[in-house]
């Protein structure tokens, strides 16, 4: 009876190749009273995670697959473990088809949460779509369908809870990108519609990314001026010379003036920062500033340097990062990378960035994923769990922030 169940926060863990568990909260901090840090997690041919939120047992979880099914499962019901323990494939857990993978996890939050919070899905074929969170309160252990597909081939590529006030960043493997606001997309009565065009993809391209972020408003001669400034500050900071930084300083700051101090802390406090990572290595972090708002269905914008895919190859990743997040590139050939943020240099969002794999001949970037891991020390996980509540999804994280 799931009344006798313990309420308990927990870790859960989700890695790369698709391994879950929950481990007691309750144990790390244990670990971090005794000022002594976890040994590795047992992984299989380099997995490393992918996922980590802390929830409590009652707490459900959704789980959308690329075929469009969604399925349930309390914290509770997923397997308990250890930090150290690997954890069991979420294909034995899930009645998963054959041929169909989970892409994307949502915590559900408390429930009086449901009616403030939408759902906004992305398809690889660029559609979008936003429910209510309420419409997935009632699903089965067996699994729903979660969406239609108009188009064969086509999958769902993201899921992530969204409010009005936040923007989509919608990104294609040709290097073009899109925001636009959420409420750009109406709110669909049903899960049936596959949604509305997100993003227009040439022949052969596809949608490889979704994230929603912040939006800011923000005029274009606010955004070109803080664009400008913060250049300034970062090349005093560094004492580095580079010309892809350079080029944002060539914006037009219009005749809208300089920044008043105040406004630059202002946006300062709100901007978020979108790496993007092409199949032969080439990555950069970009301002989110530097993504503007267009409208819903376009081509968008270049997130790269579209000109050079011969050299640097198509885009394979673009999410928001923090200065403290680890990535993890993954080949072809099954080399397996860990690169520091801080290390990837600050460029225009239409240029190329800087190598940060060295990829083989013939080989290149398949995976980019943010590593939600804590390094070190327990007390991160204890630190993220006090500040309450399930993180959001990354993917696969922009007038606005």
């Amino acid at each position: 009876d799931e009344d006798l169940i313990q309420r308990e926060d927990m870790v859960v863990t989700v890695t790369h190749a698709g391994y879950i568990k929950r481990v007691p909260l309750s144990i790390y901090r244990a670990q971090n009273r005794g000022g002594k840090g976890r040994s590795g997690m047992a992984t299989k041919d380099e997995d490393f995670v992918t996922r980590l939120f802390v929830a409590n047992t009652h707490t459900p979880v959704l789980f959308f697959s690329s075929r469009g099914i969604v399925y349930k499962e309390k914290v509770w019901r997923l397997p308990i473990g250890n930090p150290q323990s690997r954890g069991k494939a979420l294909i034995n857990l899930l009645p998963i088809e054959n041929g169909d993978r989970i892409t994307a996890i949502l915590p559900l939050p408390d429930e009086s949460e449901w009616d403030k919070l939408d759902v906004m899905f992305a398809t690889t074929r660029g559609t979008v779509r936003r429910n209510k969170l309420s419409d997935f309160a009632d699903v089965k252990r067996n699994g729903k369908i979660a969406m239609k597909f108009d188009e064969e081939g086509d999958a769902i590529l993201a899921v992530e809870t969204c409010t009005d006030d936040d923007d989509v960043l919608l990104t294609a493997d040709s290097g073009q990108c899109i925001r636009f606001q959420v409420s750009d997309v109406r709110v669909f009565a049903g899960r049936s519609s596959q949604g509305v065009r997100g993003i227009a993809l040439g022949d052969g391209d596809r949608a490889i990314s979704m994230t929603i972020i912040e939006h800011v408003e923000a005029q274009p001669w606010e955004r070109a001026a803080y664009l400008k400034r913060s250049v300034a500050e970062r090349r005093l900071a560094s004492a580095e010379e580079s010309e892809e930084e350079v080029a944002l300083t060539n914006e037009d700051v219009g005749e809208g003036g300089e920044l008043t101090d105040l406004r630059y802390e202002e946006l300062k406090g709100h901007e978020q920062f979108v790496l993007t990572v092409t199949e032969f290595g080439y990555g950069k972090r970009s301002s989110s500033y530097d993504f503007r708002l267009t409208n819903r269905g376009g081509k968008g914008i270049r997130a790269t340097d579209v000109s050079k895919v011969d050299e640097i190859g198509r885009l394979a990743a673009a999410f928001p990062v923090g200065n403290d997040d680890q990535i993890m590139l993954v080949s072809d050939g099954g080399t397996v990378i860990r690169v520091p943020v801080h290390n990837i240099r600050f460029a225009s969002r239409a240029t190329k960035g800087v190598k940060v794999f060295s990829t083989a001949e013939g080989e290149k970037v398949v995976s980019v994923e943010r590593i939600s891991e804590p390094q070190g020390e327990e007390d991160e996980v204890a630190a993220d769990a006090e500040g309450g509540g399930a993180e959001t999804p990354d993917t696969g994280g922009t007038e606005g922030a």
